[in-house]
């Protein structure tokens, strides 16, 4: 099989309670591993996309309506759509890895760098089809 699922993929989840949310590859295990013995990825995604933003906004509302919510999750290849997009991860790939999931301030940790490394990513106005709700 061919090895496309590569770290800084973007992919949208197919099942489960973040279906149809965008997520980016960080960690692919293809080949498992003792706890989860089937080809899957660590991911990084978001639960709540920004919202619009207009000229007429004020800079509090502004500031309310560019926030983003991340998470955190373990999901299997079979569960991911592969998209053709990319984003770059080495912002926060290191805090990211199986061990984060064991401890949930950890997990708690590694939420907000990858929510800091989004919304910094939004305000340049980078990668605009990822910070975009998917419309189906």
């Amino acid at each position: 099989m061919a090895k496309f699922l590569k770290a800084g993929k973007v992919a949208v989840v197919v099942r489960g309670r973040y279906a149809g949310k965008k997520v980016v590859i960080v960690k692919p295990h293809d080949e498992g591993s003792k706890s989860h013995p089937f080809g899957h990825a660590l991911v990084a995604g978001i639960e709540r996309y920004p919202l619009k933003v207009t000229k007429k906004h004020t800079a509090k509302k502004i500031a309310k309506r560019t926030k983003i919510k991340p998470f955190i999750k373990v999901i299997n290849y079979n569960h991911l759509l592969p998209t053709r997009y990319s984003l770059d991860v080495e912002s926060f790939k290191s805090v990211v890895s199986t061990e984060t999931f064991e401890e949930p301030t950890q997990r708690e940790e590694a939420k907000k760098v990858i929510k800091k490394a989004f919304e910094e990513r939004h305000q340049a106005g980078k990668n605009q089809w990822f910070f975009s709700k998917l419309r189906f």
